[in-house]
């Protein structure tokens, strides 16, 4: 939920366990990336030093803001989030015309913190703003998103990112709350997080943290983040728990389970506002190597997540592969050698030049869709490879 934050000068502790990302304080147009406004006032320009924005369709901004250590491939990542979940869904229930709920944000005053270090309490400047913190924001490819450790480097960006949109633009009725411009869908959130606490699917052994929620009327946003963390996989590597998701406070930890575990919470994500798969065109970290799998393998970590990516571009210049998924991938290759593997064999497949680049069209149905790809090399069948 939005909240009053106190921002840290300071925080940049990193663990040992993975290299942390370079910090870089460069401007960069191209990446939409900027000076943080005056406009904004001197608590803003005097602790942030860049700043990105979304612009709602009354031509007002939803605005993100960034502290010294946020390198610009995670500044691009969060606003990359915040704009999936303000894509519209067509023929949704709540989702055709989620420019209401972005103009709603925009007027609420929107803006998303991104703040150096982790939440561990050592604060000094009081702004308004979502909170969310460097190691907590995960780029697809960097070590913390290959490696999924969720002690260290837990990917709370779709949590935080999502309290944005749903206090500031979905809206929360009750107590301390802005204007939303959907409330009968915050009717439906609020009875499905009920039923979740009342039956013990969600908050589960957390009554003090549940006491708290209730005091600050949050329960509806931690449950329903509770909820799209698991359904987009986020939860679906995490070792110390083998059916729980959000370190064991919600009943489900993949997709599947909460159809099965907590049906109400299922039916949110039915065709009522968000999408089934990931819009936005991931940007692979410059220094991943490898296959990079958008296909889901149980026995690599972050697949529960990559598995519901649609649209990827590879970064830097190393020879990076890619396994495509059932999804229609759009996939741009980088300055290296690049490689996209396919399940099926080479006469399986139609492969024809568009637009400067190339569309493989799997006549299998269900397996490995139409993959639009641009400055790709190579294409890898099960029973050979050829060069484009």
């Amino acid at each position: 939920m939005i909240f009053l934050v106190l921002l840290s000068m300071l925080m940049s502790a990193c663990n040992n366990d993975s290299p942390a990302p370079q910090p870089s304080g460069d401007l960069n147009t191209e990446l939409g990336i900027e000076s943080v406004p005056a406009s904004l006032g001197s608590q803003y320009t005097s602790n942030f030093n860049r700043y990105t924005k979304v612009v709602a369709p009354n031509g007002k901004a939803i605005h993100i803001v960034a502290q010294s250590n946020i390198t610009n491939e995670q500044i691009v990542r969060c606003r990359s989030i915040l704009e999936h979940f303000l894509r519209d869904l067509p023929n949704s229930q709540y989702g055709s015309n989620k420019g209401l709920i972005a103009n709603q944000m925009a007027n609420n005053g929107a803006t998303l913190t991104l703040l150096n270090g982790r939440d561990d309490g050592r604060n000094s400047v009081e702004v308004d703003g979502q909170a969310l913190f460097e190691e907590e924001i995960q780029v697809e490819g960097h070590s913390w998103y290959v490696n999924q450790d969720y002690r260290s480097h837990r990917d709370a960006a779709f949590e935080e990112i999502l309290h944005l949109v749903h206090d500031t633009g979905i809206g929360v009725d009750g107590l301390n709350s802005s204007p939303g411009a959907a409330p009968a869908f915050q009717a439906e959130i609020r009875a499905a997080q009920t039923n979740a606490l009342n039956n013990s699917l969600w908050g589960i052994g957390a009554s003090r943290w549940i006491d708290e929620l209730t005091r600050e009327n949050s329960l509806s946003q931690e449950y329903l983040a509770a909820v799209i963390d698991v359904y987009y996989g986020l939860w679906g590597a995490d070792t110390e728990n083998a059916t729980h998701g959000m370190g064991g406070l919600y009943v489900a930890k993949t997709r599947d389970g909460i159809a099965i575990e907590d049906p109400r919470g299922a039916d949110l994500m039915n065709n009522k506002f968000f999408h089934s798969h990931l819009t936005y065109n991931a940007r692979i970290d410059s220094d991943f190597e490898g296959v990079f799998l958008l296909r889901f393998d149980a026995s690599v970590p972050y697949t529960h997540h990559s598995r519901y990516l649609k649209d990827i571009t590879l970064l830097g210049n190393k020879n990076t592969q890619v396994m495509v998924n059932e999804l229609d991938n759009g996939i741009t290759g980088n300055d290296g050698v690049n490689t996209v593997h396919f399940s099926g064999s080479r006469n399986q497949y139609q492969v024809e030049q568009v637009n400067g680049g190339y569309k493989v069209t799997d006549a299998i149905s269900n397996r490995d869709g139409v993959n639009t790809l641009k400055q790709v090399e190579k294409l890898k069948f099960s029973d050979q490879t050829i060069d484009l």
